[in-house]
């Protein structure tokens, strides 16, 4: 049985959203400015049914209505930005509509990348969701394009598979990676934990050094061809079914 979807009343459903306070929210309902299936909502405090379908629905100022509580995002993380909400310089936050700094629940990151790896990022503002895709139990796999400044020897791939690899100051073996080696110098290294610049650290471990990193999968999820340095787009059910599907 589907349930049904949760009434808000439209001031808090778009102030959460980052549209403004309430008061300007029911100064802009009062102006004509939000349309629910062609017909203006004049008052803020009018009740709003919050269903998947409501951005397409309704428009705010003549555009669409942002996606709704609930949403998640798939990002071609480009290098030189951070995920974080306090570090200075560029963050994953930037690449974001400016409004949407100010949604209730916030949007977060799925994990991180650091500063000099790109490729696939999972944001949401469902913390249930977030912490399905980050619990041990799910085992959601993260695939990486790893390119060496050394030629590879040969035993890394079994080194890696021993599930018996102790990082530098770690006291706890690593859980099992698979490596598929592409050529002498980059390989796609499939890891199924998330510890501290793991991967980098995982090939110092056999004396080498990572020139480039970069995620291309999570789960079953692939970063889309498409998708440019820097831009994002919305995951729908069968996104993020996908997140959990192991490849």
């Amino acid at each position: 049985m589907t349930p049904r979807p949760l009434s808000v009343r439209l001031d808090r459903l778009l102030a959460n959203m980052g549209y403004g306070s309430r008061r300007e929210i029911a100064a802009l309902a009062a102006a004509g400015q939000v349309v629910l299936d062609g017909v203006p909502i004049r008052k803020g405090d009018a009740k709003v049914q919050v269903a998947r379908d409501l951005p397409a629905r309704m428009t705010v100022r003549g555009a669409p209505l942002d996606p709704p509580p609930g949403l998640a995002l798939v990002m071609h993380k480009p290098l030189g930005v951070t995920c974080s909400h306090k570090e200075v310089g560029a963050l994953v936050y930037d690449l974001l509509p400016q409004r949407w700094k100010a949604r209730e629940p916030a949007i977060s990151t799925v994990g991180r990348l650091d500063k000099d790896t790109s490729g696939l990022l999972l944001l949401t503002d469902d913390g249930d969701l977030l912490h399905r895709i980050i619990s041990p139990r799910a085992n959601v796999a993260k695939r990486y394009l790893v390119t060496l400044a050394r030629p590879m020897e040969g035993s890394e791939g079994a080194t890696f598979a021993a599930g018996t690899l102790l990082l530098e100051g770690e006291d706890k073996p690593l859980a099992p990676a698979e490596l598929e080696v592409l050529s002498p110098t980059t390989a796609h290294l499939t890891i199924h934990e998330g510890r501290y610049h793991q991967v980098r650290r995982m090939f110092a471990a056999v004396g080498n050094h990572v020139e480039a990193l970069h995620r291309d999968r999570v789960g079953g999820l692939d970063l889309p061809d498409d998708l440019a340095p820097g831009a994002f787009r919305m995951l729908d059910d069968a996104g993020v079914a996908a997140i959990f599907t192991p490849r």
